[in-house]
């Protein structure tokens, strides 16, 4: 708990950006968020692709054994070997994002406006802004630019702390 307050609070650390894994850190964030927990998220690496203004996030089964896609009644495995084949991550996040609309599931810039919308801190890391040469320009608005010490001034006074 911070000294100030009663309230709780959360750091995660986002490193992932694909579709498939831009959602568990978007999910628990602002479900903790509307809970009333303090929510910080930090977007180091491939996670900074989430906080692109042109969002363009592919999965891929490949080394994936648990991707299950529901087909015809059934779940299929797609065989590794089969990503090999040029067009086969395309066709899978298209799958993906029909099997998300026709749930009902929120979209990832749906739920990117709910963590704005839910005063969620976003942190872009600076070093990787500078590794893949991007800049705040090709982030979304509101997006804090800030370092490991950023995170970790956060993170040690916080009641609990993610890394997905």
């Amino acid at each position: 708990m911070t000294e100030e307050n009663n309230t709780k609070t959360m750091t995660i650390i986002v490193t992932k950006g694909s579709l498939d894994w831009a959602y568990p850190p978007l999910i628990l964030g602002t479900t903790a968020a509307a809970m009333g927990v303090d929510v910080t998220l930090f977007f180091t690496f491939y996670g900074l692709e989430i906080l692109k203004k042109k969002l363009d996030l592919q999965i891929t089964a490949l080394g994936n054994a648990a991707m299950k896609m529901p087909l015809g009644g059934m779940h299929l495995t797609m065989p590794n070997i089969v990503n090999m084949i040029p067009g086969v991550d395309a066709g899978a996040t298209a799958m993906m994002k029909n099997l998300i609309a026709k749930k009902g599931v929120a979209s990832i810039e749906d739920l990117r406006e709910a963590a704005i919308e839910s005063d969620i801190k976003m942190i872009a890391c600076q070093m990787t802004l500078d590794l893949f040469e991007y800049s705040k320009d090709d982030l979304i608005d509101g997006v804090e630019i800030g370092g490991a010490a950023t995170y970790m001034e956060k993170a040690l006074k916080s009641d609990i702390n993610l890394f997905i």
